[in-house]
């Protein structure tokens, strides 16, 4: 019997950056929990963001945010892993000599920006709904942080391969589509965050379901027996999961859900 599903959201339940999902979901959702079966949405996104996209049932699902360096509930925090603040200042110094990125650095309710670009800005708080604070220097920011993003609108891969290979040692590196890099404390990815879960819950991966799509969903996928790639998944994904589902644009995680119910 299935007791707890967890999904990837941008390229896995809506497209990258989508701010809507099918609305449908929502009622599924609280189906599946008649049935005694928990939802959790695991995203690379702050836990503000997952909450704005799932407004209506905002208190009856798990946020495994941040990549899996926050796991909590409805604005409560129940596990966070953080970064040391020299490691996440020396990186802040280090991507200002690379042209093209912005940098954002997250704790564990707001996320940090020094860019000038305010159509970026803009985007992340209108777009993604972050709960979002943008200061004059990075470098003077005290917080507890438990993450490190760099963007570029397309080849972030490509344009981060110096940081991970200085960096990569120190801490978990993350590519997330074309656009991010995300960097967490050592261990921690969304495959650690369902772990937690599933032992707090006293679940089991032959009674865990996930969905994802790319690279930062590997992890997260193993440790689900029902593990699908959406139809858009990277390779990489497809040859992990043990099943497919259809695309996100065609609904493909609701569709199982319903088959599920």
């Amino acid at each position: 019997m299935i007791k707890l599903i967890a999904t990837d959201i941008d390229g896995t339940l809506v497209p990258d950056g989508g701010n809507t999902v099918n609305p449908e979901i929502y009622d599924v959702i609280l189906q599946l929990r008649k049935k005694g079966i928990q939802f959790a949405a695991a995203s690379g996104r702050q836990w503000a963001s997952i909450e704005a996209l799932f407004e209506p049932i905002k208190e009856k699902i798990f946020y495994l945010s941040d990549n899996g360096a926050y796991l909590g509930c409805h604005g409560r925090n129940l596990f966070l892993n953080r970064i040391e603040r020299p490691l996440i200042m020396e990186m802040v110094e280090a991507v200002r000599k690379m042209p093209g990125l912005e940098v954002m650095v997250s704790g564990p309710d707001v996320v940090y920006v020094d860019t000038k670009d305010k159509e970026f800005v803009d985007w992340m708080v209108h777009g993604y709904k972050f709960r979002m604070k943008h200061v004059d220097d990075l470098l003077d920011v005290e917080d507890d942080f438990i993450k490190f993003s760099v963007y570029k609108k397309k080849g972030v891969q490509a344009a981060t391969e110096e940081l991970r290979e200085i960096y990569g040692d120190r801490l978990k590196m993350t590519i997330s589509g074309d656009m991010w890099m995300d960097c967490m404390a050592p261990g921690v990815c969304k495959g650690q965050a369902i772990e937690i879960l599933q032992e707090s819950l006293e679940i089991r991966p032959e009674e865990t379901m996930a969905f994802g799509d790319q690279l930062n969903d590997i992890e997260m996928l193993q440790k689900a027996y029902y593990s699908f790639a959406v139809g858009n998944a990277r390779p990489e994904v497809k040859q992990t999961a043990r099943f497919r589902a259809d695309t996100n644009v065609n609904d493909g995680v609701l569709k199982i859900l319903k088959e599920l119910l």
